[in-house]
């Protein structure tokens, strides 16, 4: 029990020594928590059995001695009776006639935390006056005394019996506000669903799930609030339900780009009937990439594995193969021999370039999203990409994003478009047009979306095209091409989508679209570590930029600097910190108009924490000098 301010509970128990009548509170182990003055007097009890803690048992005993209850032959059978009946207490009202005469009325009530309450109203003087009511009332009937007197009764048990369901209706609806202000804060859809396909509950959290259907779906068929799409996925599965079988299952909603966990749990009444199924939704889109990178990152370390044996030993054989041309070269050959040494080095050059291929898929190369100039990305790529193109062969560019700054990495993107627009001239030829858009989906994704004028994609090719060493070139091709860009794809956390329109093929290569940071200007630094050592070292570096700088060594520490301190322009925090929360937390706790927030880490980059860390802020490796962090820091606008 929360400990109580002794001058409230002085000032409570002043106000109910107040009134007339006797009050006594005892808790759910049958010890008293209060009496008034009332209370004492009325039964005339000792000092001992009115101070908080007395045990019930003490105080009936004391009474059934003192004869309260009139002649009693055994004492602690009495006793041990009333202490049973105390321990099973239930509402009740009842008058009883004392040992001294006093008539008493006594009400008893239960209490939410335990234990119960009981008033006891000395009633003598009404009694009294209905006993004169009856004696000079000659006019009267004993039957009419009778009735009122059972009226007078019936009417003070009906006063304490609204009390109580007053009192029960107040705390039901509290208990109910507060469970529904509960799901509501809840980031996530909690519905029921009856027999007959309607909600009968649903939070008003279903248009956060599913951007663009109604909040208030109380009363509405289930498949016109979610829509044919959503209810298509889900349908099997409540029908399931329906018949017993809980289930957990996600799926991806086109409509909205969304990735949904649906948990349905059938409503089982204690006779096994199922009257209906309750639902948990949430949107797992960002925990779905994560996840997706960190899945392709694993993939790559095993092939990397498979592939990095063989790799060296053919590469060993290459430079002995290619040495043996070249001296070959160098001889007196007959007729042809030259012909046939040139072309094995040719082919010697062709295994030496797909072997690097394989080390471009299979190395160590991730996803390191940094603030991106978009258009000049684009522009960048555009360059590029000229030379290797036919000059009858046109390259558009339309960037519809109404934002420019996002958080990409820029050299994985541009090679897999440049991938993308070779691909696209093999296919064409001479002549043909590649055009490259890039839209917005739901402000969650960034479709980067190549289309060319050639013959599009077979079927086979539909099929298998993102396969490793998949080529329709036969031998002129490595078939790494498209590889390279699902892998790009998934490291990112997005996807690949192949396609064929009336024009040609088309390829959508599907990205988290995260806007950048705003540049901060030089100002003052939160600098979240807790070594001691580093914090020092990282300090002078930043004051040398021209920086102040204010530390903290946990995510509580920083937080309530956050708070306290409205002057703060960028946060520089490790992910490992002290205590349990890790500096991940630190950035999902962070308001939206929370400075800029830059990771640094010394985890390796296949490390869960750091992997997860490169799709939530700039992560800045370690070690690092003063000279990397003010070129980490120029690049997003926070030097001097």
């Amino acid at each position: 029990m929360e400990q109580e301010n002794p001058h409230s509970a002085a000032m409570m128990l002043a106000g109910l020594n107040l009134i007339q009548q006797a009050l006594s509170i005892y808790d759910s182990d049958l010890r008293l928590v209060t009496g008034n003055r009332m209370f004492r007097e009325m039964f005339d009890l000792p000092p001992r059995l009115t101070e908080p803690g007395a045990r019930f048992e003490d105080t009936i005993r004391h009474l059934v001695e003192r004869g309260e209850y009139g002649p009693i032959d055994d004492v602690e059978a009495a006793v041990a009776t009333r202490v049973e009946q105390a321990r099973a207490f239930a509402p009740h009202y009842m008058e009883r006639t004392r040992a001294n005469g006093r008539v008493i009325s006594v009400e008893g009530a239960p209490l939410p935390e335990g234990g119960w309450i009981t008033v006891y109203t000395d009633i003598t003087h009404t009694k009294t006056q209905e006993e004169l009511l009856r004696a000079r009332s000659e006019e009267l009937s004993d039957k009419l005394l009778d009735y009122a007197e059972e009226l007078s009764a019936t009417n003070r048990q009906l006063a304490s019996t609204i009390a109580a369901l007053q009192e029960a209706k107040r705390q039901v609806t509290e208990t109910e506000a507060r469970t529904r202000l509960t799901t509501e804060m809840m980031p996530a859809h909690i519905a029921h669903v009856g027999r007959d396909m309607t909600y009968t509950f649903s939070n008003r959290r279903l248009n956060s799930i599913l951007p663009g259907r109604p909040s208030a779906i109380v009363g509405l068929p289930i498949a016109k609030a979610l829509g044919d799409e959503a209810f298509g996925h889900i349908r099997p599965r409540l029908e399931a339900a329906f018949h017993g079988q809980p289930s957990v299952f996600e799926f991806t909603h086109e409509g909205t780009s969304r990735r949904i966990r649906t948990a349905f749990t059938p409503d089982r009444r204690p006779d096994g009937q199922i009257m209906g199924v309750y639902l948990l939704s949430t949107d797992i889109t960002e925990e779905t990439q994560a996840r997706t990178a960190l899945q392709q990152t694993r993939r790559r370390e095993m092939a990397a594995q498979l592939t990095s044996g063989m790799a060296h030993d053919f590469s060993n054989l290459l430079t002995i193969i290619m040495g043996s041309q070249s001296r070959l070269q160098r001889m007196d050959l007959p007729p042809g021999a030259t012909d046939l040494v040139a072309a094995t080095l040719g082919a010697a050059h062709r295994g030496g370039a797909l072997l690097n291929r394989l080390a471009d898929i299979t190395g160590a190369r991730d996803w390191q999203p940094q603030p991106t100039d978009l258009g000049a990305l684009l522009r960048d790529l555009e360059t590029l990409a000229a030379p290797a193109l036919p000059t009858r062969m046109s390259l558009e560019i339309f960037n519809t994003l109404d934002r420019n700054r996002l958080m990409l990495d820029p050299g994985m993107l541009q090679d897999a478009l440049l991938n993308l627009f070779l691909n696209a001239r093999d296919a064409m030829g001479a002549n043909g047009r590649i055009t490259l858009t890039v839209t917005p989906v739901q402000g969650i994704w960034a479709d980067f979306t190549v289309t060319d004028t050639g013959p599009g994609f077979s079927a086979d090719a539909l099929d298998h095209a993102l396969e490793p060493f998949f080529s329709t070139k036969g031998g002129e091709g490595s078939g790494l091409g498209l590889s390279m860009v699902y892998d790009t794809s998934k490291l990112a956390g997005g996807r690949v989508r192949l396609a064929n329109t009336d024009t040609g093929a088309q390829v959508t290569l599907r990205l988290p679209l995260r806007a950048a940071p705003a540049p901060v200007a030089p100002g003052l630094v939160l600098l979240v570590e807790d070594s001691t050592d580093l914090r020092a070292g990282i300090r002078a570096m930043l004051t040398d930029l021209g920086h102040t700088v204010i530390e903290a060594t946990s995510v509580d520490e920083a937080q309530t600097l956050l708070t306290d301190l409205p002057d703060i322009a960028l946060i520089l925090s490790d992910i490992s910190l002290e205590g349990t929360a890790t500096g991940l937390d630190l950035v999902a706790a962070l308001p939206k108009t929370a400075p800029p927030c830059i990771l640094m880490t010394s985890l390796p980059p296949d490390h869960p924490l750091h992997a997860r860390a490169l799709t939530r802020a700039a992560v800045l490796r370690k070690p690092f000098s003063a000279r990397d962090l003010a070129a980490f820091l120029t690049a997003r606008g926070a030097t001097p």
